[in-house]
């Protein structure tokens, strides 16, 4: 599917069954957007909206409005994954492993132990459609806008393998854009923080998926040692987003803490 054909797909029409009542569509009735000269307060400057902004906005605007959307919020010991990746990085300096990588292994290792997460509801609603492959959605920031490559197979795949691609296809989303096809076919999203900062946000789900992990940046907190002392030990925040409809409050709870156990034991992760 094309930019081009998404942009041109028709608007929601009124729900109407056999024998009932137009129902508006959802959100139909909502005021209309605020009509302001914002040049009679002070001095202003136009720029317009770029095409990958409005695709996006209208996609997360109907996400957020459509998908009963809870956030829970946990941290990951990542202290010996640190240890173990800067020593993989000094002992193959041909491809740069960033913790993400580890990241995309954890979350296929936690779809595989919670099929309900590699999951989408069908369009009517009324049924959940289990998916048996592994592909995962980053989040990249680009001039365009906000792209979402989809890696695929990344059950299948090593770290190594995928430091490489998903440096491949950032590099492609930055400079050039991405097609529809690299950006379709995803069962998970994860939106990376990590670099800029944050302790924690609320990623909006990329339907038809049923949840997306946000990540902020690492921080060291103070533990006790083993000896009786001060063990300072670096911790990942995660932000768990999912569609309530799908998935309850317990099995986020298990799904996060799974991550942080998987992400504590790196070396199970390598591949």
């Amino acid at each position: 599917m094309s930019v081009d054909s998404v942009a041109n797909q028709p608007q929601a029409k009124a729900i109407t069954g056999p024998g009932e009542p137009s129902t508006p569509a959802f959100g139909a009735n909502l005021p209309p957007w605020p009509q302001v000269d914002f040049a009679e307060f002070g001095e202003v400057e136009i720029k317009p909206v770029s095409r990958i902004q409005k695709l996006t906005g209208a996609f997360l605007s109907r996400n957020w409005l459509t998908i009963p959307h809870v956030t829970h919020h946990d941290d990951a010991d990542i202290t010996a994954l640190e240890s173990y990746r800067k020593a993989r990085n000094e002992a193959n300096t041909a491809v740069k492993l960033t913790p993400l990588v580890f990241l995309l292994r954890a979350v296929v290792r936690a779809l595989q132990e919670f099929p309900q997460f590699n999951a989408s509801l069908d369009g009517d609603g009324k049924n959940i459609v289990l998916k048996k492959y592994f592909h995962i959605g980053v989040a990249v920031d680009t001039r365009f806008g906000l792209l979402v490559p989809v890696l695929r197979d990344c059950d299948k795949k090593s770290v190594e393998e995928l430091a490489f691609e998903l440096a491949a296809i950032s590099q492609k989303a930055r400079e050039k854009g991405l097609s529809m096809a690299e950006m379709s076919g995803g069962c998970f999203s994860i939106s990376s923080l990590g670099g800029f900062g944050g302790t924690g946000f609320t990623p909006i789900v990329n339907a038809p998926e049923v949840a997306i992990l946000g990540v902020t940046k690492a921080r060291l907190a103070a533990a006790p040692g083993d000896d009786g002392g001060v063990s300072w030990r670096k911790l990942l925040p995660l932000s768990l987003s999912y569609d309530h409809r799908v998935i309850n409050g317990a099995d986020a709870a298990r799904f996060a803490a799974f991550i942080g156990t998987v992400l504590a034991d790196p070396q199970t992760l390598a591949g």
